[in-house]
C-alpha cells in the first residue's frame, strides 16, 4: 500500500519544524526577507542566502525575517566566508533554529559552536561517504543536490546522487535538491527514501521574491535546455561550474577568463589574485541582474526546472500546487 505524503516526509518536517518538508534554496540576492517569510508562512522552510553578506548586515536580515513570519527558517552560511565564526554567532545571538552549512566541508568546531548554540545543522553531501562523515561529526540532517540545480554545481545528475546515497544513508534525513519543479518529481525521492526536499527555482518568480521584473520575465520565458554550464577555460585556473540561462554574460565570463589567464601570465597580476577575480566575476554579475534587471549583462543563474517556471504566483500557490500535484501521484485526495 502507498504510503500518504504526510507519512513520506515525517521525518523531514520533525527536523525542519513545519508542515510541509519543502526547503527553499539559498539563492543569492533573492533568498532574503520577504521570499524567504514567505516560504515560512506557506508552511513550507525558507532560508536566508548570508552569501557574503558581513555580520552586521546578517544581523539585520534575520531580525527583518522574524519580524514577518513566527514559523522557523534556517540561515545558509558559505564556509569560505573570512567572518564565518561572527556569522555563526549572529546566528545564535538571533536564536536561529537551522542553519546550513555550504561551499565546501565544516569543520567540527563550527558545527559543535552552533549546536551548543542550540541550533539544528544542516550541511550539502556531494557522496555519501562524505555525508556519513558529516553525519559522525555531528549534523542534523544532510542535502544532496545534483547537477540540474542552478548557480554552483556539482558534476553528478540528482537521480544518481539520489540513488548512490539514499539507500546507504538514514541516520539522518536527507533532502533531495537539484532540477526539481513538480510534486510527482517531489514523491519519487521521497518514496526512494528522502525525508524532504529543496527547490530554489521555482519561486524565483513567486510574487514575494525581490528579483527584478526583467529578471523574473527570463525565468518565465526560458526553457530547460537555456539553462547551461559556464565553460572552463584554463585547466590551471579551476573555476566551480555555474548553471545560468544563456545570455551575453556567458559568453562575458568565457572573455573574461582568457582575459585574466592572459595578465597572470603576462605577470600583470598574481595567479591567487586572478583565482579570486574569476570567482567573484559571478557575484557582482548576478546582482546586475536580480536586483538592477541587466538581464543581458547579468548572470541568469537558473536550475534546469526553469522550463516549468512559467507566471507569477504567490509562495502560497506554488506550495498548494506542489503538494496537489504530489497528493494526486499518490492518489490522495488534495486537501
Amino acid at each position: 500500500m502507498t504510503k500518504s505524503l504526510e507519512a513520506l516526509w515525517a521525518r523531514g518536517r520533525e527536523l525542519l519544524g513545519c508542515e510541509y518538508a519543502i526547503m527553499g534554496g539559498a539563492m543569492s540576492w533573492v533568498s532574503e526577507r520577504h521570499l524567504v517569510a514567505a516560504l515560512s508562512n506557506a508552511g513550507a522552510f525558507g532560508v536566508i542566502a548570508a552569501s557574503s553578506m558581513p555580520p552586521e548586515l546578517l544581523d539585520k536580515e534575520i531580525k527583518a525575517t522574524q519580524a514577518l513570519t513566527q514559523k522557523p527558517f534556517g540561515v545558509n552560511l558559505i564556509l569560505m566566508h573570512p567572518q564565518l565564526a561572527e556569522l555563526v554567532e549572529i546566528c545564535i545571538a538571533n536564536q536561529v533554529t537551522h542553519v546550513v552549512l555550504a561551499g565546501g566541508m565544516p569543520k567540527g568546531p563550527t558545527i559543535n559552536r552552533l549546536k551548543e548554540g542550540g541550533a539544528k545543522v544542516i550541511a550539502f553531501a556531494p557522496t555519501a561517504g562524505i555525508g556519513k562523515k558529516l553525519i559522525r561529526m555531528g549534523v542534523d540532517g544532510l542535502v544532496i543536490e545534483g547537477t540540474e540545480a542552478g548557480g554552483h554545481i556539482g558534476p553528478v545528475s540528482t537521480s544518481v546522487l539520489a540513488q548512490e546515497v539514499l539507500p546507504v544513508i538514514t541516520d539522518v534525513p536527507v533532502f533531495v535538491a537539484g532540477g526539481i519543479g513538480r510534486g510527482e518529481a517531489m514523491v519519487s525521492y521521497l518514496e526512494m527514501g528522502a525525508s524532504g526536499v529543496q527547490l530554489g527555482t521555482r519561486f524565483v518568480c513567486a510574487s514575494e521574491s525581490i528579483a527584478h521584473e526583467n529578471f523574473k520575465k527570463a525565468f518565465i520565458n526560458a526553457a530547460a535546455r537555456e539553462a547551461t554550464v559556464s565553460v572552463q577555460y584554463h585547466p590551471d585556473f579551476p573555476v566551480i561550474p555555474v548553471r545560468a540561462i544563456s545570455n551575453k554574460a556567458s559568453e562575458e565570463f568565457t572573455r573574461f577568463q582568457k582575459e585574466t589567464v592572459e595578465k597572470v601570465f603576462s605577470g600583470q597580476q598574481s595567479k591567487e589574485e586572478g583565482q579570486l577575480a574569476i570567482e567573484h566575476f559571478w557575484a557582482g554579475s548576478l546582482r546586475k541582474a536580480v536586483i538592477d534587471g541587466d538581464v543581458e549583462r547579468g548572470s541568469l543563474m537558473a536550475g534546469q526546472s526553469v522550463g516549468m517556471v512559467n507566471k507569477i504566483q504567490t509562495c502560497q500557490e506554488i506550495i498548494d500546487e506542489l503538494v496537489a500535484q504530489a497528493q494526486a501521484y499518490l492518489g490522495e485526495v488534495a486537501a
